[in-house]
């Protein structure tokens, strides 16, 4: 409202001035800051003045989250004797005092319900704006329990990631990735936002296997969750026991030809001798009978000892006993 002119137009717009501001409700808050646990309640003030009825009194909360701070939400609202609450926070909020106070209590927090409150009181017929007041809630959360996850190929020279996610903790709670056994290593890490972080091994070795631990932490407590990593190594070879190994392959395989010549070096010996028994056989059974036919035509009768007779038929026997031995052995 524009006031130029002479004094007593100036004085006029003054005094107009007055019995508006004197005629509005006004609002105050006495904490402009608010922290809380998560799961606590809180009380969030305020407080109005009044000259008129409170029978149209309407009082507004409202909430701009700080996920979201240009999207403020309706909290619960008084008018005219009834109270509205929001569907989503019916049972965990409420008033404390209504009508002669705007003060609300907000149970079960969570971190959700941090941000903006703001507190509008109006009560018609007083004239100008509604009153307004206005104060931040801060929800604090230790972090929740992180998950450790891995992936890769755990076989050596290849290359393995780990990651560690929490999915709340307000402050933001601060992560650390260490390698406990057998050596105590803090590792660098990698952040993907402000809630995950990731270690990356290359070129692994069984130098790397061990227990790996994440550490979430802030003001309000610490949660850990663990990795055990088992490289995988083949069996590792040493010269002296190749060396022994082949040796000994060396020598089998000369004592195998040592056998086999021996084996085959009397095989040949053997048959060598059957065939020439065979001959002496063949020969013994065909030749003699000329000579002692000779030997016995001279012989005559008349001359025949007891003694010659006697040698006479063992030789013939012996003879023919041969003959007949080698025949069936033939």
């Amino acid at each position: 409202m524009g006031c130029t002119g002479g004094l007593l137009l100036w004085i006029a717009c003054l005094v107009t001035s007055l019995l508006k501001y004197a005629g509005a409700v006004k609002v105050s808050v006495r904490d402009w800051t608010l922290e809380v646990v998560q799961g606590d309640s809180v009380l969030l003030p305020c407080s109005f003045y009044t000259t008129g009825s409170l029978s149209r009194l309407n009082i507004i909360w409202t909430l701009a989250p700080l996920s979201d701070p240009g999207s403020p939400s309706q909290v619960i609202v008084y008018d005219h004797g009834q109270v509205i609450e929001d569907p989503a926070l019916i049972g965990r909020v409420g008033f404390v005092g209504v009508p002669w106070s705007a003060d609300i209590v907000l149970n079960s927090t969570r971190v959700s319900d941090s941000g903006t409150y703001r507190c509008m009181v109006n009560n018609p017929p007083e004239p100008g704006d509604p009153g307004i007041g206005e104060l931040s809630l801060h929800v604090l959360a230790p972090p929740s329990l992180p998950v450790c996850l891995w992936e890769g190929d755990m076989d050596v020279g290849g290359s393995v990631t780990m990651s560690c996610a929490v999915e709340e903790g307000e402050p933001v709670p601060e992560m650390r990735w260490d390698k406990m056994e057998p050596d105590p290593i803090s590792l660098p890490l990698s952040m993907e936002g402000t809630l995950k972080g990731m270690v990356g091994i290359i070129n692994i070795s069984a130098q790397n296997s061990g227990l790996y631990r994440c550490s979430v932490s802030n003001p309000l407590g610490t949660q850990n969750c663990y990795i055990n990593l088992s490289v995988y190594s083949p069996p590792e070879t040493s010269p002296g026991i190749l060396q022994g190994v082949l040796l000994t392959l060396s020598m089998a395989l000369v004592l195998l030809a040592l056998l086999a010549l021996v084996l085959w070096i009397h095989h040949s010996s053997r048959d060598r001798k059957w065939r020439e028994g065979e001959e002496e056989s063949y020969n013994e059974i065909r030749k003699p009978f000329p000579r002692d036919h000779a030997r016995f035509r001279d012989l005559g009768p008349d001359t025949w000892g007891p003694t010659e007779g006697a040698q006479c038929c063992r030789e013939v026997g012996g003879l023919f006993s041969s003959a007949i031995g080698h025949s069936f052995q033939s």
